[in-house]
């Protein structure tokens, strides 16, 4: 096989290396609006892969729930909005739901809250009125099962039940709605839960008609003449984000309803949109959702509430390409579904990350044939002289097993020797366009700055794959979500 041929099917991606830390954590909601979507075993190993500690779930998906078990991640499972009626009506489907979804599965599976619904009040209106009768029969039947401690209950809403959140000293929660909001603190407070807020400042600058700089919605610092100010308190705000949260905590108070933690169960930025969606871009998803991390992982509160963290789940694991609507819909996902990221994460700038250089290396290019890229495993392997020991069945790198994972770790096997040599090699390489692509469960690149501190051993005749000895394990309450995997990607056209 041609050299060229077989460089058509690969491309340079980088990695960077990262460590957990204890604090506020930041987890991912995982929709299923995917067409061809990965197995779940797939989707846990990417999981696993990139370090996420914390997951929503839309549904109680058993696969996914199966899946997870003994990974010690913990999981929110939602009651779909269709579902939400009938427990409402019936305590005995609420237990039937609880035995089947949440029973069935810890302690192997980590459940521990349950999202009843998602935004109920403004998306599903006639359901409304038995939201909290549903999540009152949720609550007794976790009793009866005695997985109250463990298991919260609680409902998102959207920032569209505050109708004016600034300045946020005056927020309050939309009159028509506060007989039913009222009852919800009320639960929340009475079982130690918290309040499930979806905040996209995405939206609030898009639709806000210029009234506030894109920077305050990116969380990127605001000259000194441009500063936020809530006229009330004359506390600063450096974020949209922040000034989201603290309504609502001001709207909490208005009803008479304090210390009831805030915990952001959606946010994010589309990567891509339409025509008529000028912000939805890589460079400010990419921006959003660095300085996002960051903000979660300083582990402080808004600014009234400064000691209460804001724990935060992205919005969202992959792309759903199904999602109707405009072309934003479809863009919000952090990975593509073969594992690949849209665009690298940069978790340096969190004093209480600690980031490691990063390294070029090689992997299959994302579009190639099946054919192309058996070629070219076949020429790394044989006349390349790669080493393709660590891809063979039982070893650390053969899973996933499919044509592009095996063909990956042969192309930079041979690029890790090879790439010092210049000529057409390097030349080509250059010229493709990049992508940078995930890795799986325990095999990382070799060339990585952590490699030579992991476990597992290397045949002297190359740089190839090799296994992690194990990671460090920090209690479940403490371990934070780094979407640092193996690999972080983007792609540079």
């Amino acid at each position: 096989m041609s050299l060229e041929r077989c460089l058509g099917c690969m491309l340079l991606v980088l990695v960077g290396m990262f460590s957990n830390v204890q604090g506020a954590f930041v987890g991912v909601n995982i929709g299923t609006d995917v067409s061809s979507m990965p197995s779940a075993s797939d989707v846990v190993a990417i999981v696993k892969a990139h370090q996420i500690t914390h997951i929503r779930l839309y549904d109680a998906d058993s696969h996914m729930l199966k899946a997870l078990a003994g990974s010690r991640i913990e999981v929110t499972v939602s009651v779909t909005n269709e579902e939400v009626l009938g427990i409402g009506e019936s305590g005995s489907a609420a237990a039937a739901w609880i035995n089947k979804n949440v029973a069935s599965y810890v302690p192997s599976t980590n459940i521990t809250a349950i999202a009843v619904g998602s935004e109920v009040l403004t998306s599903v209106a006639h359901a409304a009125p038995v939201l909290v009768i549903a999540m009152n029969n949720l609550h007794k039947a976790l009793v009866a099962a005695d997985l109250n401690f463990q298991v919260k209950v609680s409902t998102p809403q959207s920032m569209d039940i505050i109708p004016k959140p600034f300045p946020p000293s005056t927020a309050t929660f939309n009159s028509s709605w506060n007989s039913t909001v009222y009852q919800l603190l009320q639960f929340l407070k009475n079982t130690n839960s918290f309040y499930m807020l979806n905040a996209y400042p995405y939206y609030g600058y898009s639709n806000g008609k210029g009234i506030f700089p894109i920077d305050y919605a990116l969380f990127k610092p605001l000259p000194a003449v441009k500063q936020i100010v809530d006229p009330n308190t004359l506390f600063h705000y450096n974020s949209m984000f922040d000034a989201m949260v603290d309504a609502t905590y001001y709207s909490m108070d208005a009803l008479n309803f304090s210390a009831i933690p805030i915990i952001v169960t959606e946010t994010g930025w589309p990567w891509q949109g339409g025509s008529n969606e000028p912000d939805a871009t890589v460079e400010n998803a990419e921006t959003f959702i660095n300085n996002l991390i960051r903000r979660v992982s300083n582990n402080s509160g808004p600014p009234s509430q400064p000691t209460i963290p804001i724990n935060t789940y992205i919005y969202e694991l992959f792309n759903e390409d199904k999602r109707p609507g405009p072309v934003s819909e479809k863009n919000w996902g952090l990975l593509f579904k073969n594992g690949s990221a849209v665009f690298p994460l940069s978790l340096s700038g969190s004093s209480q990350i600690t980031g490691n250089s990063t390294t070029v290396f090689c992997v299959a290019k994302d579009d190639a044939s099946e054919d192309k890229l058996q070629d070219g495993l076949n020429w790394a392997c044989g006349q390349g002289k790669a080493n393709c020991s660590a891809i063979q069945s039982g070893k650390p790198c053969y899973l996933p097993n499919n044509i592009k994972n095996h063909a990956s770790y042969a192309y930079n096997d041979y690029y890790q020797k090879m790439h010092t040599v210049g000529g057409t090699f390097l030349s080509r390489l250059i010229s493709d366009p990049w992508m940078y692509i995930a890795c799986y469960g325990t095999c990382i690149f070799t060339g990585s700055s952590n490699s030579s501190t992991r476990g597992g051993t290397l045949a002297p005749a190359a740089s190839g794959p090799i296994s992690a000895g194990g990671s460090r394990k920090l209690p479940v309450s403490k371990v934070q979500f780094l979407i640092s995997a193996a690999c972080l990607v983007v792609v540079l056209l």
